[in-house]
């Protein structure tokens, strides 16, 4: 939280003066407590979370529903002039207002009536605080906001899966939604919410048992059907190949980005798709424009070299490292023999790279259109001043503290489109490296906006370009190309199968399933114990870290169980039937363990493993018990290497 005015609001405030007394010692502690009637006092930082998104600047009329103990009023009523505060619940109001009182906060006004409806004779409202989940926004508070306020509430049917929401009113009849963040609050009952308690939809959270009891006979099934393996380097790929079959795009997981076997597995799987089924693109979770450095080498492409480092920002190991360049290497040779539209060509999915976007479009333009080059500038110019951080872009656009750059970047990627006919001919490659920059700016601009708040959204927006990408390469190389995904398990699985759906996030994983149906195909990759290459916290320096041994309510732990040191287990095709047994065993939901570029063993349980349904998530599942880390290479190992290698300078 950075706001002084919130801040301040919060120091002031004294916390324990509305909690009951047997809890004033926790007063303090950031998490929600008890205050009576079913209802709960928000944890401190979800109170100044959601004020800070109310962009108040002081002396605003503010209207808060759900008063509970007054606590969250309080602190409003420390920025504002005048709030009104409103309680469904008799007695939390009284208790409300005695708080207040108690507490010498005179500018808060308490009315025990139903919420949703607002306080018309009041209205209208500068900003709006819903302090309770509704199932959609309310109409008639949306009504009682004033022109360019703000209303801040959680929306969802499922109690764990709210999004909080913010609402800004543009004129009498248009209003703006920006989702901000997944949250939990009780119900917004009402005339305008929930009718009661029991309509209020839940699903049990997730059990993790203390003394759990482990299936003896699951891990013999698995070992049964598996394809079994010592070394990853020689497990035997026919198999898996036939159960691919016809399928245009397969996916291929890892369940972290520093695990050597993965990288490794993935590649030779990758050669074979290459040489045998006749896949020609490579789209990895990487930022566009650095991916590109790899397609120039790969394809034997007449491109300069650039004068910057792909592959340079956290988390650098993530590819500049031994198991990617022998794949990259191998590539560029097998194209070497390839006439130049028979080449496999190398794609990133990713969003990230948004300054870098930026100049590789105005840099395309300065070669063929220089007068939409310094359009491009001056369009691109609003984001210029946060291109050390782009997160702080999207602070500042959300607070209302400097202009959104969305209209000038989405301009631009119309203004090229519409030189589609004119650019084509000249360098179709060209022309479409460009234009798939530009929209990774659009999409960018919106996603730092986003992600500031941590929302589901950030997630949804990143993996549908991912999707959309893949799908523009693939139009681009005609009617006949075959696709290999490479990102993470929690990208190329079935979302829908795992406890992201619940939280209604989606991946490209099940996007591709939605579209492409039975042409797709997902493999997901599992571990139990070994060493990692991952950080601490964002921004930290790679360390290789111990990977603590699967949890015993875990898949990897019935994988473990089976003594293989690697296999391949199919989880859909012809051989259903035999497999049936063993499917709806794995059906029940387990856990299942994503390290990503950041690894916390201390906190394991909570920090990495999330509830999924494997058979349903994953049409295969390689299992490699004891893994590595990622072997990260320093610049200086490629002196004497072309100016044109990717890795380089």
């Amino acid at each position: 939280m950075r706001d002084p005015l919130v801040l301040a609001a919060m120091r002031a405030v004294p916390r324990e003066q509305f909690v009951p007394d047997d809890l004033k010692e926790q007063a303090y502690q950031d998490s929600p407590l008890p205050i009576g009637a079913k209802q709960t006092i928000s944890q401190p930082y979800i109170v100044a979370f959601m004020v800070e998104a109310l962009a108040l600047r002081g002396g605003e009329k503010v209207l808060e529903v759900g008063a509970g103990s007054g606590y969250a009023a309080a602190v409003l009523g420390e920025i504002a002039s005048e709030v009104f505060t409103i309680e469904r619940i008799g007695q939390l109001a009284e208790k409300a207002a005695a708080n207040l009182a108690a507490a010498g906060i005179l500018n808060v006004h308490v009315r025990h009536a139903d919420g949703t409806e607002g306080w018309a004779e009041e209205a209208p409202f500068d900003a709006i605080l819903v302090s309770a989940g509704a199932p959609d926004v309310p109409k008639s508070l949306m009504r009682q906001l004033r022109i360019g306020g703000h209303m801040v509430v959680p929306v969802g049917t499922d109690f764990r899966a709210q999004e909080l929401v913010r609402i800004t009113r543009v004129d009498d009849s248009e209003f703006e939604r920006e989702d901000l963040a997944d949250v939990r609050f009780v119900p917004l009952i009402g005339k305008e919410g929930w009718e009661g308690e029991e309509e209020w939809e839940t699903r049990s959270p997730r059990v993790v048992q203390s003394r759990p009891a482990v299936s003896v006979s699951l891990p013999s099934l698995i070992a049964k059907h598996g394809e079994t393996f010592v070394k990853h380097l020689d497990a035997d790929l026919d198999a898996l190949l036939a159960r691919i079959g016809e399928a245009r795009v397969v996916l291929i997981g890892e369940a972290s980005h520093g695990t050597s076997e993965f990288y490794a597995m993935r590649a030779r799987i990758t050669q074979e798709l290459i040489e045998r089924k006749g896949f020609n693109i490579v789209a990895a979770e990487a930022d566009w424009p650095d991916a590109a450095r790899i397609d120039h080498y790969v394809r034997h492409r007449d491109v300069p070299p650039s004068e910057w480092t792909a592959f340079a920002r956290f988390p650098t190991w993530m590819w500049r490292n031994e198991e990617t360049r022998v794949f990259v290497d191998w590539l560029h040779n097998r194209n070497a023999t390839s006439p130049s539209d028979e080449r496999a060509a190398f794609y990133g999915l990713d969003l990230y790279s948004l300054y870098t976007s930026v100049r590789a479009v105005i840099e395309y333009l300065e070669t063929v259109d220089p007068e939409l080059a310094e359009v491009a500038r001056q369009r691109y110019g609003c984001l210029t001043p946060w291109e050390a951080d782009p997160a702080s872009y999207g602070r500042a656009a959300l607070r209302g503290d400097y202009r959104k750059c969305e209209q000038d970047v989405a301009h631009m990627l119309v203004e090229l489109l519409r030189k589609r006919q004119d650019y084509t001919p000249k360098d179709g490659e060209r022309f479409m490296d460009a234009t798939q920059n530009a929209q990774l700016v659009v999409n960018a601009e919106q996603y730092y906006r986003v992600m500031y708040y941590g929302s589901r959204a950030s997630w949804n927006l990143r993996d549908s370009h991912m999707f959309d990408t893949l799908r523009n390469v693939m139009a681009f190389h005609g009617p006949q190309s075959k696709a290999v995904v490479w990102a993470h398990n929690s990208h190329v699985g079935n979302a829908a199968a795992t406890e992201m759906g619940r939280r209604g996030e989606h991946n490209i994983g099940q996007l591709c399933r939605q579209h492409f149906g039975d042409e797709s195909y997902h493999i997901g990759f599992g571990t139990n114990a070994g060493t990692v290459a991952a950080a601490s916290f964002w921004d930290g320096p790679m360390q290789v870290m111990r990977v603590r041994p699967a949890h015993a309510q875990s898949y990897e732990r019935l994988f473990h169980m089976t003594n293989s040191p690697g296999l391949l287990l199919p989880l859909r095709g012809k051989q259903g039937a035999e497999l049936a047994e063993l499917h709806d065993k794995l059906t029940r939901p387990r856990l299942e363990r994503a390290i990503g570029v950041i690894y916390r063993p201390d906190s394991e349980l909570s920090s990495h493993y999330f509830e999924a349904v494997l058979p349903h998530q994953f049409h295969e599942y390689i299992w490699i018990d004891h893994t590595c880390a990622v072997k990260p290479f320093d610049v200086a190992e490629l002196e004497g290497l072309p100016d044109t290698y990717p890795f380089g300078l």
